[in-house]
């Protein structure tokens, strides 16, 4: 488990745990700073001491090897786990050019030091100083907070009026203040895995330049290179709808934070001042001290805990209710306070204090035998009010708009990205709702443009009282993308599709079919399955609960959706066999690609020489790819890794001592007698022993090579290795 998602809700209560997870994320930005420094220090020896090559190296690689980037949430997608893995891939290269000798580093300066130390005066730096007014702002309600609740009742009512007034500023800043904190530490946590990978991308790309062999190198790991720029690509742009996602989360619970109060079933939480009396002529003291209400179990737990105690947890009380009753004041000259009497405590009440009268209305309702307080499930609100359903007439609606897009608009640039104007979107869904106006042909109507359409398409779907993928197979669908093998991923998802109501499969099989069409012209729209993957990710499934750790899963989502647009004919085309969806979904490791670093070294990657646009995760406007060769295509990392594509991914080809480079999947077969073969997946020797050959070439005189994993043909008159597990024996 990483880092745990910092719940805004968790922030109005400040429980004990709350402030355990701000701590872990507070250390992990420092070990963060510390390595960037460190980073920095090592570069600038790279630079100024020639004659220490070798040792700054191995330190600097030892810095790179020894880091490893905590992730928030329960899972990792294959994007992350690239991301992830390219320090100890950087060091690898390192520790192999040590031993070359070659010409020294030149130019680093732009490419990696500055860039590094940008993130951490204005990222990490600007973390540190909310640190400090949040700690400030801590200190300071919680101290006006205490002045209050030892304020007299007998004061006159203007003074407690403006006191209480007084608390409440504070107390609103605070949580503010707060909700704000917790923000900026999570996007600082997701922003540095590719503004710290990044730049060391350019270092090693100047290094390259200064090697003998830097050209062949860099041509030898051209396919690493291309696979970290999407990978940081993807990440990047689930970085911008997953913040996009946050902020709206977080301005709702600005604008109504008792709302968003995390309110158990179970249990009711938070604190409460216990007065603890002592032997004459000592009187009493009021602790301060966390408090959980079991509400079946009628137990109350009370853990002693003080922000300026430097965050520890004390001593855990518990006591079993058997009444709550209402302190009057004409008894005890404080505010908000109940008595509590216990069934294991015969005779012994403990009194405590609430925060304020909500609170005490709160802990009365919880404990005094009132209606409890409901968990408030905040179901996804309809946009605009429009009433869509998914009957005849939505369906209609979906086959209408799909033939208009792709009559009209389906080399659109950035479609389905570029958003049409709110009130047109609006009348248009509106009117194709009306069972009487629906039989509009759009693929023919000039007043509809193509942005305008889907738009109204999207809106349809978000509209709907259940998403397409549905509540209840949401977290199924989660599963099999955050682990296992591309084949289980695919039979999982293969499964999880047929459960699902039969309109919503057929619904949900039109669109895919339809946006996979949209991949194939992504040269000319720049609408890849990746991109496309972040549009509709959203769109089609989402948790019931509006929390952080729900939009955590975002990234998830939007492999689903790669999944389903590259598989729809599989998917959609044939029901599963019964026993592949008996047994519960396996998540095997994954095996990632290890080049030897022997004769190729790591990614060498510049953004200043690429100079890589992309289409923006966040906003919905018309900012395009421009490379084709590293983005335009309908490739993604993730995608690739999390599919079993016979057409377009080939498999691993077994470790020999000559090397031979392709992509990897599982092997297939083994045993085979002289006979002929056929090619499933392209190949290109990178040895004199090798054959070199595209999908379909036909082998001759097939035997077992000595070599595990690899046979021994003809094509073309020239006999040589080829990987067993990329031809079919005929």
């Amino acid at each position: 488990m990483g880092l745990h998602p910092l719940e805004f809700s968790e922030s109005y209560l400040d429980s004990p745990s709350f402030r355990e997870k701000v701590k872990a994320h507070e250390a992990e930005l420092d070990k963060t700073n510390r390595f960037i420094k460190e980073l920095y220090k090592d570069g600038k020896n790279l630079i100024n001491a020639t004659k220490q090559l070798a040792m700054a190296q191995r330190k600097f690689a030892q810095c790179l090897g020894e880091f490893q980037f905590e992730y928030i949430g329960d899972a990792k997608t294959d994007d992350e786990r690239c991301i992830d893995e390219s320090l100890q891939e950087f060091s690898s290269f390192l520790r192999n050019l040590e031993d070359q000798r070659e010409l020294m580093m030149r130019n680093i300066t732009e490419t990696l030091m500055k860039p590094l130390e940008k993130f951490r005066k204005e990222q990490l730096g600007s973390a540190k100083a909310e640190r400090k007014k949040y700690e400030k702002e801590t200190e300071k309600y919680y101290s006006s907070l205490e002045k209050l609740l030892n304020m007299s009742s007998k004061k006159k009512e203007p003074q407690l009026q403006e006191a209480d007034g007084q608390v409440e500023t504070n107390r609103q800043h605070f949580q503010e203040l707060s909700l704000e904190y917790v923000c900026k530490l999570q996007e600082i946590q997701e922003r540095k895995k590719f503004e710290c990978v990044e730049p060391m991308l350019a270092f090693f790309q100047t290094v390259f330049t200064f090697y003998h062999q830097g050209y062949e190198l860099a041509k030898d790991f051209d396919h690493y290179k291309r696979a970290l720029q999407i990978n940081i690509q993807n990440t990047r742009s689930r970085f911008e709808a997953t913040r996009s996602e946050v902020y709206e989360l977080m301005k709702k619970i600005k604008d109504s934070p008792q709302e968003y109060r995390q309110t158990s079933p179970i249990t009711s939480e938070g604190y409460l001042y216990v007065q603890e009396k002592r032997p004459p002529p000592f009187g009493s003291s009021w602790v301060k001290r966390y408090c959980t209400f079991v509400k079946e179990q009628k137990i109350l737990h009370m853990a002693t805990y003080d922000h300026r105690s430097g965050g520890k947890i004390g001593e855990t009380e518990s006591v079993m209710l058997k009444s709550c009753v209402r302190k009057t004041t004409d008894v005890l000259d404080r505010r908000f306070c109940l008595d509590i009497e216990t069934t294991d405590r015969p005779g012994t009440v403990v009194t405590v204090q609430a925060l304020s009268e909500d609170d005490h209305k709160f802990w009365m309702q919880a404990m005094g035998g009132r209606e409890p307080i409901q968990y408030l499930a905040r179901a996804h609100s309809k946009e605009r009010g429009i009433d869509t359903q998914l009957d005849e007439v939505g369906f209609s609606f979906v086959k209408n708009s799909i033939n208009a897009i792709e009559k009209r608009g389906i080399n659109d640039q950035g479609l389905f990205r570029v958003v049409g104007v709110s009130s047109k979107v609006q009348k248009l869904l509106s009117l194709m709702m009306d069972e009487k106006s629906s039989e509009v042909d759009l693929s023919v109507s000039d007043e509809w443009d193509v942005k305008t359409i889907t738009s109204a398409l999207k809106l349809y779907l978000r509209s709907l009282p259940e998403p397409l993928m549905t509540y209840g197979l949401y977290k199924e669908f989660i599963i099999p993308a955050k682990s296992g093998s591309p084949e289980a991923r695919l039979q999982a998802i293969h499964c999880l599709v047929h459960k699902l109501p039969e309109k919503n499969r057929l619904v949900l099989g039109l669109l895919m079919n339809h946006l996979a069409n949209v991949a194939a012209n992504s040269k000319q729209n720049l609408m890849t399955m990746a991109n496309l993957g972040v549009v509709f990710g959203p769109t089609l499934m989402r948790s019931e609960e509006e929390t952080v750790a729900a939009i955590m899963d975002l990234k998830f989502q939007n492999i689903v959706v790669e999944i389903l647009i590259e598989q729809h004919e599989k998917i959609f085309g044939d029901a599963p066999s019964l026993p592949s969806c008996a047994s519960p979904f396996s998540a095997p490791t994954r095996q990632s690609k290890k080049l030897s670093r022997q004769s190729r070294p790591l990614a060498v990657y510049n953004p200043q020489v690429l100079d890589i646009q992309t289409v923006s995760g966040c906003s919905e406007g018309p900012s395009l790819a421009a490379d084709e060769g590293s983005l335009g295509s309908n490739e993604s990392v993730s995608s690739q890794s999390s599919t079993a594509s016979a057409t377009e991914t080939p498999p691993q080809k077994a470790k020999s001592n000559h090397e031979a480079q392709c992509t990897p999947i599982s092997p297939q077969n083994s045993g085979v007698n002289s006979r002929k073969a056929k090619a499933m997946y392209p190949c290109e020797a990178e040895h004199d022993s090798e054959l070199s050959f595209q999908v379909g070439a036909i082998f001759h005189d097939v035997t077992v090579s000595r070599e595990p994993g690899w046979l021994e043909g003809e094509l073309e008159g020239k006999r040589g290795l080829i990987p067993e597990n990329y031809v079919e024996l005929l």
